[in-house]
């Protein structure tokens, strides 16, 4: 293993530190963004808003407690979770493969473009939209900067669109009606609407960010870009930039020094001040944005099963304001599928790859980009098949996997509680009141998967 140095490096400015999180909002937009809540506002209305602020909230929470352990070791947080136990590996490689091989977001990009492509069947698009993806990870010099640079792209473009169409439409009473939703008050109802599905509104609470494991994947995007003791530690070189490299999964804990106090609260204010502004804020405010858009254009007007509400929204965007808005809207809303699609498979890629090496080797990794692409192209191929064998519409597939990573979630927030308890110096833990929150949160879906298995208890 590479010797490092005790001593933190110091902090960089706040909008260098602007990045990893782009990341993880692109994971959440095509899915709790633009399909699950709005879905949620286009059946039951928006007294449903608070479960977004809560969910966002949470999985803020776990994110930077992810981050703080990756300050302090420069490891991932996987690497800590094999200290806790040597099987852990074993479990967030199944719980990673099988949930994000579901190819859901693709499915639903597929969906769209067949409306523009009417001649080419909705399969063989959403084949050639997974293998885009794969060609895409597979080219630039180094992983981290390909994706970063393409989620910003989608964001940037995308969000201003879609906000510029949803200021346009929503009313002021509609703008009543959010108020409303946010401290859980709906039509007649309060937090829940009656017969309400269980199964949809888990989905788009876990899907409120990231989702599942992935939210962990933040680990490996602030090491990568060089924060705290991230910045002594290797990145995965990109397949096609001719560049094998020998990647240290272990890293070392700075010593505990008034230096490096002081240094420590600086980085931990700049990681979590970068995380609120576009993790927290920009997504809670696009899940509102596009859950107001979905009440305000589609609300008690049509049957709302599978993508039907967004084809219907489209609809009614056209009639209500120019005709080509109606194409543009879909048009961003399958960039933004695809772009969920590109994050889901490189984030779910690391996790499965770095795992598989723990198991193998512990504390390094020669080629560790290897191992990610074999990853990749095999959850690829996983989902050709799923589609090959019929399984391709959209909401289900969604759903599905969305169900898969609540569990998940549920189990990451209880180990992140142990792993930062026991492995960093005791100044820098996590303080009780975010304990709580890890606690509550785990609380919460084990509370609503029960009520999924066991319905009527």
């Amino acid at each position: 293993m590479a010797e490092f140095p005790n001593q933190l490096p110091p902090p960089i400015s706040l909008r260098k530190t602007i990045g990893p999180s782009f990341i993880l909002l692109g994971l959440a937009l095509g899915s709790g963004e633009l399909i699950l809540w709005p879905y949620l506002a286009a059946t039951y209305g928006l007294g449903l808003l608070w479960g977004a602020v809560l969910g966002v909230t949470f999985q803020y929470v776990l994110n930077t407690e992810a981050m703080r352990y990756t300050l302090a070791w420069g490891e991932s947080v996987f690497v800590g979770f094999q200290k806790i136990w040597r099987w852990l590996p074993v479990w967030f490689i199944l719980s990673t493969f099988i949930p994000w091989s579901i190819p859901g977001f693709s499915s639903a990009s597929a969906e769209i473009t067949h409306l523009f492509l009417p001649f080419v069947p909705e399969k063989w698009l959403a084949i050639s939209f997974l293998l885009l993806v794969g060609l895409l990870l597979s080219a630039g010099s180094t992983l981290y900067n390909t994706v970063e640079r393409f989620q910003k792209t989608v964001a940037i473009i995308g969000l201003p669109i879609v906000f510029g169409i949803a200021f346009w439409l929503i009313g002021l009473n509609d703008w009543g009606e959010v108020a409303a939703g946010l401290v859980a008050k709906g039509d007649g109802w309060w937090f829940f609407p009656p017969g309400v599905a269980i199964a949809s509104f888990l989905s788009a609470f876990a899907y409120a960010g990231a989702g599942g494991n992935l939210n962990l994947a933040q680990s490996f995007y602030i090491k990568e870009k060089g924060f705290g003791m991230g910045k002594y530690m290797g990145k995965i070189s990109a397949l096609f930039s001719g560049k094998s490299a020998h990647i240290n999964l272990t890293g070392q804990h700075f010593a505990d020094t008034a230096e490096n106090m002081v240094l420590w609260k600086k980085w931990w204010q700049l990681v979590t001040k970068e995380h609120f502004l576009i993790f927290w804020s920009l997504g809670l405010l696009t899940i509102i944005v596009l859950s107001a858009l979905a009440f305000t254009t589609v609300y008690g007007q049509a049957e709302t099963q599978g993508l039907s509400f967004l084809f219907l929204q489209a609809e009614i965007i056209g009639q209500n304001t120019i005709p080509i808005l109606r194409s543009v809207f879909l048009i961003v809303a399958g960039l933004m599928l695809f772009g969920t699609q590109v994050g889901v498979l490189e984030s779910s890629s690391r996790i499965i790859s770095e795992n598989i090496l723990l198991l193998k080797k512990g504390s390094g990794a020669k080629h560790a980009s290897k191992w990610f692409y074999l990853a990749l192209w095999g959850q690829i191929g996983l989902g050709i098949i799923t589609y090959s064998v019929g399984f391709t519409e959209p909401k289900l597939l969604i759903t599905t996997s969305a169900i898969l990573n609540a569990a998940a979630m549920m189990v990451s927030f209880t180990l992140i509680y142990f792993l930062n308890r026991k492995y960093l110096l005791k100044p820098y833990r996590t303080p009780v009141w975010r304990q709580a929150i890890l606690w509550l949160a785990a609380l919460f879906f084990l509370y609503f998967l029960i009520k999924i298995i066991l319905p009527n208890s």
